[in-house]
This record gives structure tokens, sequence and C-alpha cells, in this order.
């Protein structure tokens, strides 16, 4: 699937069958001047079905190609890169998770560390014009500094999945600068919506509750998050594709949140109220790498790209809920 108009984008996503990786190339798209490669392993760290049924919705566009291939296997990826005339690479392929990072790091690094690697290196072997990645808002760690600056340290993250991360920004910002690579790294701050991932609290809370079990709190549902909805983040991804640094060293870091965090025992309220339904709460103690705050400043992406959040947490949490119906039949 070459494609031979000059006006068109060749874009390579990785994680294409992943939450916000389906979103984005869903967005995208219904764009015919856009032509999208997409890659996923579709492993079975959360429901495969799940995966296979947002890449059904993808085939069905004419100007998206699949590809079933792991990012740490270089040979599988080079394969693509020379087989296709690729522009511009958005990198969301990664093992996804803080807490499994605890118990399985070896994963954590074969995907987060090594396929990052392969993908940035192919990357700068053919030229392509921007290599976008996702980061997270674990690179800060423990900061109690609100809200979050990009500027602020983040060389101690709790957690093995945020050092994986900091990692991919330290590297990408080398790439930049010796091999002038335009990159830019999005710091996700707890994304959510329709076709979210099962292990994430929205979709594990409202599973539990229309079943009568019990959900578990971390943390006597302290926590503090800013939930960011996912077609506010699809929309920022879409456009910084064709705006990459202009600096002499083009390396490009942004926070994509809402800027309005929530406490997690008012989430729950709001998951309640849109059910109708009361939960039966299980507490638990805090756990070992949680993350106690996050709140996003998004001063600069609002400054590149005029990035405003729009959708309001009620309404995320009602769009969520009436996919999550509709999905399994309640």
């Amino acid at each position: 699937m070459k494609s031979k108009n000059k006006n068109t984008l060749n874009i390579l996503i990785t994680g294409c069958a992943g939450f916000i990786g389906y979103h984005l190339c869903y967005h995208l798209l219904k764009n015919k001047r856009i032509y999208i490669y997409g890659l996923d392993n579709l492993n079975n760290y959360y429901d495969v079905q799940l995966k296979k049924n947002r890449l059904k919705n993808l085939k069905k566009f004419n100007n998206f190609l699949f590809n079933k291939i792991d990012i740490s296997k270089l040979n599988d990826l080079k394969k693509i890169f020379d087989k296709n005339k690729i522009e511009f690479v958005i990198h969301l392929a990664a093992q996804a998770g803080v807490r499994y990072s605890i118990s399985n790091p070896d994963i954590y690094f074969q995907s987060n560390m090594l396929g990052f690697f392969n993908m940035i290196e192919l990357s700068r072997l053919n030229k392509i014009k921007h290599f976008i990645y996702a980061s997270s808002s674990s690179v800060y760690g423990s900061s109690n500094k609100y809200p979050l600056d990009e500027n602020l340290s983040t060389s101690k993250p709790i957690n093995f999945y945020g050092a994986t991360k900091k990692s991919n920004e330290i590297i990408s910002y080398s790439y930049a600068s010796v091999y002038n690579l335009p990159v830019t790294g999005l710091r996700f701050f707890t994304v959510y919506g329709p076709f979210g991932r099962p292990d994430m609290s929205l979709f594990k809370f409202t599973e539990k509750i229309l079943n009568n079990k019990k959900i578990d709190i971390y943390n006597n549902g302290n926590h503090i998050r800013d939930f960011t909805y996912i077609d506010d983040v699809v929309v920022a991804i879409s456009k910084l594709i064709t705006k990459p640094s202009k600096k002499k060293i083009p390396y490009n870091i942004f926070n994509i949140g809402s800027n309005n965090p929530k406490k997690l025992s008012h989430f729950i309220k709001l998951i309640e109220k849109t059910l109708d339904k009361k939960s039966k709460k299980n507490y638990l103690a805090l756990q070992k790498g949680d993350i106690f705050k996050t709140h996003a400043k998004i001063t600069k992406i609002n400054k590149k790209i005029m990035f405003k959040p729009k959708i309001q947490i009620e309404d995320g949490i009602k769009n969520f809920i009436k996919w999550f119906k509709n999905y399994y039949n309640y």
C-alpha cells in the first residue's frame, strides 16, 4: 500500500490495536490523504479479543495496512521500513501498567527499552521527518510541585515503568542532538474513554459495580489523578504530527493532560451516579510504586497547538459507560 500521491502523509503507528493507538488511527484514517501502516504484537497483557475488535474497525479503511510485529524484533521491523515509504512515526507500542512492572520488569525492558531503541534507530536510518513517542506522567515520580511542569526534574521515577519511559526521553534527546532527528515525547496523564484498557480503574470499577463485586480502593480513594479524555489526546497528537521542533536540537516534550485533577473518591461517585448503582468497597493500603497525585501543566502544548481539553469528566465517564454496556451487552 505504498502511496504514490505526493500530497499524502505516510504514517507508521505502533501499538495500533492498543487504546490510544486505535483511537488515533481511527481519527486519522477519516482523512483519505493519510496512509497508516499499523503495527501491533497483539500480546495477552489484557483481553486479545478487545484488541482484535479495535483492529476490525480499522481494517474497514482502505488507507490502513496492518502488520503483526513485535517491536523487539529488529529484522521484522526493518522489512516494514524497507518496503514502504514512511515519513512519520508515532510510537505508542509499550508494555503499559505501573503495578505489573513491579513483578515483571523483564517484559518492560524488552518492549519499552529494546523496542523503543529499534524504532528510533530505524527512524534515524530512514530519515523520518518526525518521530513522536509516548512517554508518561510516571516520569515525574513523587514530585510534589503542582501543576507538574515539563521543566521539573524527572530523574527519580518511583517505579520501573516510569524508569523505562524516562530512559526513552533521554535516548530520544540524544538522537535529536547527535543525528538531528526531529523528536517529540508526549507525557500522557491517565487517559480514559471508550474501548479503554481493562486494567485501568474506570473499566474495572464499571465492570465490578455492574456485577455486584467489590471494587479495590487504594489509599482510601485519596489518590488524585489528572484524568484526560481520549478524544482530547487524539486531537493533540494529530496537530503535532507535522509540527516538529525547529530548534537547533529538534526535540520537544509535552504534557498531555486535562489540567483538572480529581480525587479518586469523586471519580467513583461519578461512576456510581452514571450507573445509578452504589459500589461495594474493599479498602486497601497505598501500594508500592503508586504515585499519590498527578496534575499536568499544559501551558507549553497550548502555546504550540492551542491545546484546550474539551471533554468534561462527567461526559467522558458517560461516554465510556455507554460504550461498555453496549459492547458487553448489559
